[in-house]
């Protein structure tokens, strides 16, 4: 009896998990049936077809793309280590909260092509410049996401565990990560896309590999066939991360229906 439940349950969440990616897919098509109809009336130097998009695509370096990847990774788990560890200070300290604060703002509401600036007058190191880049934009999310996560723990939840006297790595263990992981991976998936479109700014005026590189080499030559290629490119690897995100997320918070 409880196999049968179990099994029609699977069922059940497998079609719902069906009718749902198709509605996405049924407008991923639809647009990409626009974009082929729009390139019959307009000269491929301005809408290039599926055809030669994907020509272009075969074509690219895609070394290009797993530098980019690997540049975007470096810096956000460094950017999460920190804004997990100020985060842990403010909350602690809310002296230290109050001087902090201020800088974080600061430091978010900066625009992301003046940080690239920045980087480019400031340091000589291509890799730095876009480590330094990603880290500017991306660190004020994690604090301030963080730090949110950890006051907004119920009252009563804390009372509750100190009850038990429990020992600091069992209140951190037991309590605060459990509360803060959702926040936590809600945050990484947004860097993510952030990042993705902030490397690219970078990696344009900035270095001699990349795919900001690779547009701006594309851009030269005025090849709108390569730009879209890399521009599908670029999308494939955010979703690809995000979809990794998304996985973590179903694993980590399976108690959560």
């Amino acid at each position: 009896m409880t196999q049968k439940i179990l099994s029609e349950y699977t069922a059940v969440k497998l079609v719902r998990e069906v009718t749902e990616r198709r509605y996405y897919i049924f407008s991923l098509i639809a647009v990409v049936t626009a974009w082929e109809i729009a390139s019959w009336f307009l000269p491929p130097y301005i809408l290039p077809g599926w055809v030669l998009v994907f020509e272009s695509l075969l074509r690219l370096n895609i070394m290009h793309a797993w530098i980019t990847i690997g540049r975007v990774l470096v810096a956000l788990v460094i950017a999460f280590i920190c804004g997990l560890g100020l985060a842990t200070l403010m909350y602690l300290s809310s002296r230290f909260e109050k001087y902090m604060t201020p800088i974080i703002n600061l430091i978010m509401a900066v625009p992301a092509i003046c940080w690239v600036l920045f980087a480019i007058l400031w340091f000589r190191g291509q890799e730095f410049r876009i480590f330094f880049v990603l880290f500017m934009v991306c660190l004020p999310g994690y604090v301030i996401d963080i730090l949110d996560a950890i006051k907004n723990i119920p009252f009563h939840l804390r009372e509750m565990v100190l009850s038990f006297r429990p020992s600091k790595f069992q209140y951190i263990k037991k309590l605060i990560m459990p509360a803060i992981l959702p926040n936590i991976l809600t945050t990484w998936k947004i860097n993510l896309g952030l990042a993705i479109r902030v490397v690219t700014v970078a990696e344009l005026v900035g270095t001699l590999t990349g795919i900001g590189y690779a547009l701006n080499f594309a851009l030269g030559q005025q090849s709108i066939r390569e730009i879209t290629a890399w521009t599908i490119v670029l999308v494939i690897s955010l979703l690809s991360l995000q979809a990794v995100v998304y996985i973590i997320e179903k694993r980590l918070l399976r108690w959560r229906k």
